[in-house]
């Protein structure tokens, strides 16, 4: 029996004829998250009479994190005949789609297969029939359980990025405290109808009053008032009369819920910085709690990753991926990433402060860490689309270059987006896809390739983020954008003896100003900055975000405030990047793509732009699932046209419903009993008798395959339930959601 159903298909309509269990799989599924989800291992598939029931995958190789060499163990059994045992090797490209934290595996070619002690006759047929039942495209696997896979297979070695580590200026405070910034030179910008100047480059807002010559800040409901930005502050509860006219509509909105001045509050205290900055803030004096079998203490009463070692005295604190240290909570502080004590890797996995391991060399967080960032996030673009959408504005009308550091290419600076000029050609990276043009201001056209001196843009140039947006596989019609972390500002780094995630190169790019003939509002257009605004690295999303310690109601001025009369006179973002399981893309801004449809590596960059121009693995593949009392059967349907049903769960005397069979590069099929003993399967006797040595190995390879699966599904199904509650606050410190103006540092 067919069923019809409607699907939407690279922005155009087309009506389709699956199995009718296929489309009510796919119709009944209830929402995106949901249908996506790894359904589990192993699964079954049922043809004829014929059974299938497939095992995790063991992974081989992942080259270049695109495409897959893996074997598989599985139990086949013929319509009315004796079930067997095999291993089958094969090669697949692979779909991320870090929101899903899936991977979907396309083009499946089977290499080969073979069944331990099978004579050659009847491997011959079970082979045809294996192959037969076996799904070759659209099959969903957990991101985490193949990471698991990967690292115990691999050394997975990473280049590491050239990145400055030295200290930003790091205050601190026992008190209630503030840290007001700056970035550079004040822009100052005119209010209509008033005598008042807003500071557009501060990241709390900040007023200057040109008849008195007096500067008014507002921390939450408290004002302030100082003859410099460095202070002295201290609290007012007069404000100038111009204050009153501020206009509505234009971002004022929060400032005049606040005027005339009511809090009685006590006034906080004031840090000034004309650069990023960092602020330690404790309340009160500092409260200690030790980490078991370590020397390692961590203070309690701060946000701020802070911890004595008791056995060289020293205070270290994690900023931005990186470690410092000093003698004293006020500093002078040092790098200390490259000397970093062994303690911090001794950090129990349920402590609170477990999130910090992703920053600390040598543990299997920072590992997955690394993995993760060289994971690509593939688009498949749709070029016409994409070509009818793009569009470069240039600050005055004309673009203006200058020349990238180290190399013979040009980047233009008078424009949000990164052009750069290679020769006599302008290649655009927008929004994580090439286009090329022979003049800076289009027609653009989507390239198929990109120059290789592209690639070789150094890290303190402010454009270098680019070099991690790739272009493959092109057709007249697509081409796929492949991006990883650093387009999004999540680098690997160099760390004493091995390597970790950063967020930001540490290089300060000054901001970009333009206020052109008769502009009464200024162009002001930051770049992105590594410290500023308390990034934190995120485990389920593989990026970096700010979140716990933001300087302010809008996030530090080189994250967030931004000022273009083309677009609007106070523009200003409404909170720094933060990340709540992929639900807020489209309001947040990442300062290193210029958009706000990406807070990290994870979600769509096109999500303004709609499926008409992309698509990523979740809608490249259409899945759907119904689970019961017998397990969860799910339905596929891929872009190119495969369908397929498959199953996991009960699976009677073969799979018992657990994913313990392996398979080994001896090519037979083991499974461990209930003695802890690996056994191998005798496909003549149909039994599981073929013990394996205890220091074979064959056994290390087993056991560590086995640790991996285990890994990897209880990671799976972390993902999952932080995902299920919606991202929220993890445990161990990791950044809550912020809503609104962002959260407020006190």
């Amino acid at each position: 029996m067919q069923i019809l159903i409607t699907i939407s298909k690279m922005g155009r309509t087309l009506i389709t004829s699956l199995p009718v269990a296929i489309a009510l799989i796919l119709i009944s599924a209830p929402s995106r998250s949901q249908s996506t989800k790894d359904i589990g291992w192993p699964r079954q598939v049922t043809k004829n009479g014929n059974v299938l029931v497939y095992y995790q995958p063991q992974v081989d190789d992942w080259k270049d994190k695109k495409e897959l060499f893996a074997r598989a163990a599985f139990s086949l059994t013929p319509k009315g005949g004796k079930n067997v045992h095999g291993v089958a090797s094969f090669k697949a490209g692979t779909l991320v789609d870090k929101d899903a934290s899936t991977v979907y595996l396309r083009d499946i070619t089977v290499t080969d297969v073979r069944f331990p002690s099978l004579g050659a006759d009847t491997a011959a047929m079970m082979e045809k029939l294996f192959r037969e039942l076996i799904p070759l495209g659209g099959e969903p696997i957990s991101l985490e359980r193949l990471m698991a896979d990967v690292q115990a297979n691999s050394n997975n070695s990473a280049n590491t990025v050239a990145v400055n580590n030295d200290p930003p200026p790091i205050f601190y405070s026992s008190n209630s405290a503030v840290l007001l910034i700056v970035d550079s030179i004040p822009v100052m910008v005119p209010i209509d109808k008033t005598k008042l100047e807003f500071v557009a480059n501060a990241n709390w807002d900040l007023f200057y009053d040109k008849s008195k010559k007096d500067y008014y800040l507002l921390v939450e409901s408290i004002w302030m008032t100082a003859k410099e930005f460095k202070g002295p502050w201290k609290q007012t509860q007069t404000l100038p009369k111009d204050m009153s006219k501020l206009p509505t509509g234009q971002n004022f909105d929060e400032v005049i819920k606040m005027i005339p001045p009511e809090s009685s509050a006590s006034a906080p205290e004031i840090f000034f910085s004309n650069k990023p900055a960092e602020l330690i803030q404790l309340k009160g004096a500092p409260v200690y709690s030790k980490i078991p079998g370590t020397q390692l203490l961590y203070v309690t009463n701060t946000e701020n990753d802070l911890f004595v070692d008791n056995s060289n005295q020293r205070y270290y604190i994690l900023l931005s991926g990186r470690w410092f240290s000093s003698k004293a909570f006020s500093g002078p502080w040092t790098y200390a990433g490259n000397d970093l004590p062994k303690d911090f890797s001794k950090i129990p996995k349920d402590s609170p402060k477990a999130n910090v391991l992703a920053s600390v060399p040598g543990t299997v967080e920072a590992a997955d860490a690394i993995l993760l960032a060289q994971v690509p996030t593939t688009a498949i673009v749709n070029k016409a689309d994409a070509e009818a959408k793009v569009k470069v504005n240039y600050d005055g009308g004309e673009p203006k270059f200058a020349k990238i550091e180290k190399t013979n290419m040009e980047y233009a600076t008078n424009t949000q987006e990164k052009v750069i000029k290679v020769g006599d050609m302008y290649y655009l990276c927008f929004q994580a896809v090439w286009f090329m043009s022979t003049k800076p201001n289009g027609p653009w056209k989507v390239a198929d390739t990109v120059p290789d001196e592209i690639y070789k843009i150094p890290s303190d140039s402010p454009v270098y983020n680019v070099t991690y947006v790739t272009q493959t596989n092109a057709t007249s019609t697509t081409v796929e954008s492949n991006t990883t972390a650093g387009y999004f500002g999540a680098f690997i780094i160099g760390v004493g003896v091995g390597a970790c995630i950063a967020y930001g190169t540490g290089w300060y790019y000054p901001p970009y100003y333009y206020w052109g003939p008769g502009m009464m509002y200024p162009i002001y257009r930051p770049w992105p900055c590594t410290y500023g605004a308390g990034y934190v690295y995120n485990p389920w999303t593989g990026g970096y975000a700010g979140g716990r310690r933001v300087y302010g109601p809008y996030g530090a001025a080189g994250t967030s405030a931004w000022y273009n009369p083309a677009t609007g006179r106070y523009g200003r973002s409404a909170s720094v990047q933060g990340w709540y399981g992929g639900r807020t893309a489209a309001s947040t801004y990442n300062p290193w793509t210029g958009t706000y449809a990406s807070t990290r590596q994870g979600h769509n960059p096109y999500s303004q732009w709609g499926t008409s121009v992309a698509t990523r693995g979740n809608q490249w593949v259409q899945t759907g699932h119904v689970s019961n009392a017998n397990g969860t059967t799910a339905g596929y349907r891929t872009s190119g046209g495969q369908s397929g049903v498959i199953h996991t769960g009960a699976n009677g005397t073969v799979a018992r419903g657990t994913n313990g069979a392996y398979a080994s590069h001896d090519g037979n099929v083991y499974h461990r009993d209930s003695n802890g003993d690996w056994k191998g399967y005798n496909n003549n006797s149909g039994k599981w008798e073929q013990s394996v040595g205890g220091s074979s190995s064959t056994r290390k390879e087993l056991d560590g395959a086995a640790e991996a699966r285990t890994r990897g599904e209880t990671q799976t199904h972390q993902f999952q339930n932080f995902q299920h509650n919606g991202g929220g606050r993890l445990g161990g410190g990791g950044a809550g959601r912020m809503g609104g103006g962002g959260m407020r540092r006190r």
